[in-house]
């Protein structure tokens, strides 16, 4: 995962938190990838549990749930590099 895909995976949370994402195709310019790109981070996201519905009158992605969607990492030194990927969902 780049550091792009993290920048754009908390750029999309945040959107998602305010409503303010705009139709798929708005938030995909947001964001600068193509709507296809952006269905493949939002599912990512769903498949990590972040419980993301599109609103057709309010034209914006929400969460059904409160709460928000965090990505880190933790290291660990061992005889090879390891790493971590832990993404909590806040809900």
């Amino acid at each position: 995962m780049t550091t792009d895909t993290l920048e754009r995976l908390q750029r999309i949370d945040h959107l998602i938190r305010t409503k303010a994402t705009g139709t798929p195709s708005r938030l995909a310019e947001r964001i600068g990838v193509s709507e296809r790109c952006l269905y493949k981070y939002l599912n990512l996201m769903k498949d990590f549990g972040a419980p993301i519905k599109f609103s057709n009158v309010r034209q914006s992605y929400y969460y059904d749930e409160d709460g928000s969607f965090i990505v880190s990492f933790a290291f660990k030194k061992t005889a090879g590099a390891t790493c971590l990927l832990l993404v909590t969902l806040n809900l």
